[in-house]
């Protein structure tokens, strides 16, 4: 609930979700001075805008180009033409031939009455996708620091039962067999007509962003975007619901993994209303329907928290090995044609090698199977994209490990070469 007065500017809102907690407080007893306001902008192929919110919120200038390049930070533009989206916008759909592995689970799914979920409008696949970002206004719901008292890098290593020593070679190859099932498919952007692959890119950026906002664990991103990229693989959606469909991906993250997640309403929020709660809630229901509700997945991150477990490093090297597994999730291309196992073995590779001048242990070769020639191809394409982050537009993951509880891991450059032949 989402309660303010014009006059005084006071803004209230929950303290706690749990089942005592009814307490409500401002925004001048929380000692928070109103910060600025950021908005992604509006994205089309050619150029960004950005919408006019009747809220201050100045516009970014256009410019041409490809549509994953950024305009400076800081420029203000004014523009003329506003850019509106209109009022029926829908996904739609197209059948893909299921492959020899997953024929009986697509089964049915062909056949969902589809208009019941979701309207689709093929007259607007020239709209706009709106990324939308709103965190320094007080938010439908505060949630309490107290329920995020325990780190994520404690729990990690704790009571996490992917790293119960007496099972983990069982777990592992349980996770190997499970990674190859439900695994997107590998070009699927090329039959979407109205996205792109830097629309993916700015969209896994803002997931990252909300993360850190909501305090998530790792996992939920890498569930979310899972969930992201198995649902395009199948469905052909339009541009200004792609990030809808984003935000669905991360409501059903956070629900699976999260101890708290946060409410619907919160959802809403962070899309600045750009969809209402009925949108979200019918998208979730989509999302599970061409998921078959398979949300038990295996990501890079539960194999690398196994690979450090067997192998242990020291913690800056744990830190740049999760950073640069997390860097492979801007990019569907090349990184979804290797399997998460084999993205997690590249990036303790090339953490070991940056830091330790070590590569793949003996240890690992034998526990994952992988030798380093089959480690290599994924180590190049990592490589290539750490060394050219910095220059990037999109520097959410950057931003995140530059925090001193990562021992600000981002700003560590990797060797120009790696000695690899």
């Amino acid at each position: 609930m989402h309660l303010s007065s014009s006059k005084s500017g006071v803004v209230l809102a929950p303290v706690s979700r749990g089942p005592d907690a009814c307490q409500m407080i401002t925004r001048a007893q929380l000692g928070q001075d109103p910060p600025q306001r950021t908005v992604l902008g509006v994205l089309t192929e050619n150029g960004q805008y950005r919408r006019t919110c009747g809220q201050g919120i100045t516009t970014l200038r256009c410019f041409s180009g490809s549509e994953n390049v950024f305009p400076p930070a800081g420029k203000k533009a004014l523009s003329d033409s506003g850019v509106q989206v209109p009022a029926k916008q829908g996904l739609d759909m197209y059948v893909d031939e299921p492959e020899q592995g997953d024929r009986d689970s697509r089964t049915g799914r062909e056949g969902m009455a589809f208009e019941d979920v979701c309207e689709v409008d093929t007259s607007t696949l020239k709209s706009d996708l709106h990324f939308l970002l709103d965190f320094n206004t007080v938010s439908p719901m505060l949630v309490d620091s107290s329920l995020h008292s325990q780190s994520e890098d404690a729990s990690d290593f704790g009571t996490d039962v992917i790293n119960v020593t007496e099972y983990a070679e069982e777990i592992h190859q349980y996770l190997r067999e499970a990674e190859v099932r439900h695994r997107p498919k590998v070009h699927y952007m090329r039959k979407q007509p109205d996205i792109t692959e830097g629309m993916r890119t700015i969209l896994v950026d803002w997931l990252v962003e909300v993360g850190e906002e909501y305090k998530f664990r790792a996992e939920t991103l890498y569930l979310a975007v899972n969930f992201l990229d198995r649902f395009l693989s199948c469905m052909s959606v339009l541009r200004g619901k792609l990030q809808l469909v984003g935000t669905a991906a991360l409501l059903l993250a956070s629900k699976y993994e999260e101890i708290y997640p946060p409410e619907v309403d919160e959802f809403v929020y962070i899309t600045d209303d750009t969809y209402t709660k009925r949108q979200l809630l019918r998208m979730e229901h989509l999302l599970l329907k061409v998921l078959t509700f398979d949300l038990t997945v295996p990501t890079t991150n539960q194999f690398l928290l196994q690979y450090l477990r067997r192998q242990g490093v020291c913690v800056r090297t744990e830190n740049l090995a999760k950073y640069v597994a997390e860097l492979s999730l801007l990019e569907a291309d090349p990184f979804l044609k290797y399997l998460p196992s084999l993205i997690a073995a590249a990036a303790y590779c090339l953490a070991n090698y940056t830091v330790n001048r070590h590569f793949w242990p003996e240890t690992l070769a034998t526990f994952t199977g992988y030798s380093l020639s089959e480690i290599v191809p994924c180590l190049s394409e990592l490589h290539k994209v750490c060394l050219g982050i910095p220059h990037r537009p999109q520097q959410a993951i950057r931003e995140k490990y530059k925090a001193s509880k990562y021992m600000h891991v981002s700003l560590v450059e990797p060797p120009a070469v790696l000695p690899l032949r």
